[in-house]
């Protein structure tokens, strides 16, 4: 039998496919020294695997979106499942750093095919229906986050590097025989449609011109390079320059994860008690935004206690869990027929602009202070309200002016006007 859409055991399949993507980094980071004594290198070294899983993890959705709009989401999963299985044995056997390097480039590519979540989402759901469902995909997205770095370090401790890779390739396994026997195709193939390199720009060029979508992925990508440029700096201030040990890090590190899943659950819950997802979208950024501020205040008046700062940083990622739902909503609404084409390039923006933030971060970080965090947080916070307030918002109400002067030239009236 096939799952329901509608049912809870959708939502968690769901939850666990967009999640491979992040656990396949989280699980890897406790062993990375472990796996640089294996290979005689060092754990710098190692995490080069990372860099090589981000890298096609960024560019193979660009391929899987219209792929799975053409050919459907149910073979690019299987396709994704089935070579991130390959790879993560490849990798659990690798007997050199560079053999280890090229099955993480794999590994990544196969993770990638997973970026098809939100496509199903807009397949199936549309309007607040949308917006809880991604809420709850966030809220599964984080809870992988929170708990995949320990579970990497028990796989560690218990039997070596090695187990954490098997240990990925069942998971996968697993996921790939659900999506084969229990998953029912979710979009509509047209008869026309076609892969052809024609096609497939064609579909990124509706995407990137659009006068509402392309805002509102600028949107995401800002809010999201916020949130990268706290996990890579966070960890040098606190670490490097405060001098907490990884444990009392790890506890902030999770208390942030858990504020992303508080905002994206509470986004969920009032969405259904009907407020608005312009209402919400506007909340979240502005939070984040005052919140950033306040951190780029604090560092430049030389006050940065551990507790002030651990709650600013829990109110930043608290808004962009209350953000981001409506963002990905915002983005794919006007695309249900290229639903896969909008998620690839919103996800490769938002991972670009996370790659520029977490980059300036660290390169600029002085060993002392938390300047270049906060910073960049604050600019690109500040940007992704801009960019909502001044585009977005006023380009999205533009449209639907136009589209209920279009109907009422036709001689009908929408069912709902609603943003």
């Amino acid at each position: 039998m096939r799952i329901k859409p509608e049912s809870f055991a959708f939502m968690v399949l769901l939850g666990l496919l967009a999640a491979v993507p992040y656990s396949g980094i989280d699980i890897n980071l406790p062993a990375l020294a472990a796996t640089g004594s294996t290979f005689g290198v060092s754990a710098s070294d190692v995490g080069l695997t990372t860099s090589a899983f981000m890298l096609s993890l960024a560019t193979a959705p660009l391929i899987y979106g219209p792929a799975s709009d053409r050919l459907g989401r149910k073979p690019i999963l299987a396709f994704g499942l089935a070579l991130f299985v390959a790879a993560s044995f490849g990798c659990a056997l690798a007997s050199s750093l560079p053999v280890l390097l090229v099955c993480r480039f794999i590994q990544g590519i196969g993770a990638a095919a997973t970026a098809t979540t939100f496509a199903i989402i807009r397949d199936l759901f549309d309007g607040t229906a949308a917006r809880g469902k991604i809420a709850n995909v966030m809220v599964a997205v984080n809870v992988a986050t929170v708990i995949s770095p320990t579970a990497g370090a028990a796989l560690l401790a218990a039997a070596g590097w090695q187990s954490i890779y098997a240990t990925q390739a069942a998971m996968g396994l697993a996921l790939l025989v659900v999506v084969m026997f229990r998953f029912a195709e979710s979009a509509t193939i047209a008869p026309s449609a076609r892969l052809v390199p024609a096609a497939v720009i064609d579909s990124y060029r509706r995407v990137l011109t659009h006068p509402v979508s392309l805002p509102y992925i600028l949107v995401g990508a800002a809010g999201g390079a916020t949130v990268f440029a706290y996990v890579t700096g966070a960890s040098l201030f606190f670490v490097g320059a405060v001098g907490l040990s990884p444990e009392q890090y790890g506890l902030i590190f999770s208390a942030c994860s858990a504020s992303v899943m508080g905002g994206a659950f509470l986004d969920g819950q009032l969405g259904r008690r009907g407020i608005s997802s312009a209402c919400m979208l506007a909340a979240g950024l502005t939070l984040s935004s005052v919140a950033s501020v306040a951190l780029l205040a604090m560092t430049l008046a030389g006050w940065m206690p551990t507790v002030p700062v651990a709650a600013l940083l829990m109110a930043v990622a608290l808004g962009f869990g209350l953000s981001v739902p409506n963002v990905v909503s915002a983005t794919m609404q006007h695309f249900p027929d290229i639903a896969g084409a909008v998620s690839a390039a919103a996800g490769s923006i938002q991972l670009i602009a996370g790659a520029i933030s977490s980059g300036l971060a660290a390169a600029c970080f002085d060993g002392r202070t938390a300047l270049s965090t906060t910073a960049v947080m604050a600019a690109s916070a500040l940007l992704a309200l801009v960019l909502y307030f001044l585009v977005a918002r006023p380009a999205d109400r533009r449209l639907q002016s136009q589209t209920i002067e279009r109907l009422m030239g036709a001689g009908s009236m929408p069912k709902s006007t609603a943003s």
